[in-house]
């Protein structure tokens, strides 16, 4: 949709009644490409003062200030966007955004170390997606969450980072996490069983394709969920294991738990799915 069509929309139909709005730019198009503009960002925040989600998709938000978002935002998600450096960091107005709980960077390139650090702004922030954000490291990672403690949800998708390596900065930070969600590149046993007795966990999905011999066997998985006191929910998704003995063996030893054990989902190209 061009911001033409946007502001129509706005100044016409848009009012207090829209509570989730997801929109598509232009980033791939060209320099010559309509852009989402700081105007269009305040006038949908002054005339939508109930908007709680905003999703945008292959935008550029470059010239795009964090401070002219919707003020009533609770969750933001950014697929495919590029922002600027100064979007996030961590001196910045701790004032933006004051209602933000979750917020979703999902191939934001420009996503860095000292973004994850300026999180830290968000005081109501509680769930944290990042999905192939290839420029945090394992020491960004650990520093980060060592700040955001109070977080309760945390997806770590895609990303270079090593399993084992985000379970140990989880366990050593997130002690009130109730539901992680990471792909199982570089996960072994031993980097599991960092999260025997977390306290709080509810929900633990390991997602696929499986791709390390190191991997834990389905009685090594067994052995660390029945340390997790509060375990309701395992999901094991791209692992092959449906329908073997695996799943047999965690639905026969975690009575008390919803095992899902799939094949990965098929993944549109297009945003709007």
């Amino acid at each position: 949709m061009r911001p033409k069509v946007m502001w129509h929309l706005l100044r016409r139909y848009m009012a207090s009644r829209l509570y989730s709005l997801r929109m598509g730019g232009y980033l791939f198009s060209g320099s010559q490409a309509p852009q989402l503009s700081p105007a269009l960002m305040r006038a949908l925040g002054q005339k939508c003062p109930n908007l709680r989600r905003l999703c945008l998709h292959v935008a550029d938000l470059s010239m795009v200030p964090i401070t002219s978002l919707p003020p009533t935002l609770r969750t933001l998600e950014l697929h495919s966007c590029e922002i600027s450096m100064a979007w996030l960091l961590k001196h910045q107005d701790p004032t933006v955004l004051p209602l933000l709980e979750c917020i979703v960077l999902d191939r934001v390139p420009a996503f860095r170390d000292e973004h994850l650090q300026g999180l830290t702004r968000f005081r109501a922030l509680r769930s944290l997606v990042l999905g192939g954000t290839y420029r945090v490291t394992e020491t960004g990672l650990d520093a980060g969450l060592q700040e955001l403690s109070y977080l309760q949800r945390l997806e770590v998708l895609g990303c270079t980072l090593s399993a084992d390596s985000t379970l140990l900065a989880i366990s050593r930070h997130l002690r009130d996490v109730r539901k992680i969600r990471l792909t199982v590149r570089g996960l072994s046993a031993p980097g599991l069983a960092v999260l025997e007795g977390m306290p709080a966990l509810e929900s633990l999905c390991l997602l696929g394709p499986l791709i390390t011999p190191e991997m834990p066997s389905p009685a090594e998985i067994l052995s660390s969920c029945l340390t997790m006191p509060k375990l309701r929910v395992l999901e094991l998704q791209g692992l092959g294991w449906e329908g073997q003995e695996a799943e047999r063996i965690l639905c026969k030893g975690l009575p008390h738990c919803m095992v899902i054990v799939r094949a990965c989902p098929k993944e549109s190209m297009d945003w709007w799915m």
